[in-house]
């Protein structure tokens, strides 16, 4: 498995986007916390994946991916919030891994992988988000990431199903993993 940073101008790859677009589906129907809750809404997943494929295009955000071989496998974006401010930093978003690649150390791979390149764009720290409930904060606490906040009932995953955004960070300047 290796991980590979897509040059913007590659993300018009069918392939590309047909194997992520069934990395994010299976992910999704897995119970991950990919934005959606299962059974995916193809349409709706195929929408933001076009999205983040855009913003990729246009050199805003950078997308991260894991390639078996034979397929792609995992994907990672580091997105940038686009204020004069903010430059210093980018959040980690829509993390994920097929679920049958899962278990054998790929997310820590793309994780790793992010972080890498995220150090080679300069930055300075990472932010990322998990739904409460799936115990993210111990794997990426194990990445050197730490809980710095939460957003108690953020995320509606049911009409009545209800959990917190948990905020965590890592300083890119320190290598605690």
């Amino acid at each position: 498995m290796e991980y590979v940073v897509i040059d913007p101008e590659a993300v018009s790859d069918p392939t590309l986007r047909a194997d992520l677009l069934d990395t994010w589906i299976a992910a999704t129907d897995a119970g991950g916390s990919v934005g959606f809750t299962a059974p995916a809404p193809v349409q709706l997943v195929a929408e933001a994946l076009d999205s983040a494929l855009e913003r990729v295009a246009g050199g805003q955000d950078l997308l991260g991916v894991l390639h078996n071989g034979e397929r792609y496998v995992g994907m990672g974006l580091l997105v940038s919030t686009g204020g004069q401010l903010s430059t210093h930093w980018r959040t980690v978003l829509r993390v994920m891994v097929h679920p049958k690649y899962q278990g054998g150390g790929a997310g820590r791979l793309l994780m790793e992988g992010l972080r890498k390149s995220a150090e080679q764009l300069g930055l300075e720290h990472l932010m990322l988000t998990v739904r409460d409930g799936n115990s993210l904060e111990k794997f990426y606490g194990k990445l050197g990431y730490r809980v710095v906040g939460a957003h108690p009932r953020a995320v509606r995953v049911g009409p009545d199903d209800y959990r917190d955004e948990i905020m965590l960070v890592t300083d890119l300047r320190s290598r605690a993993t």
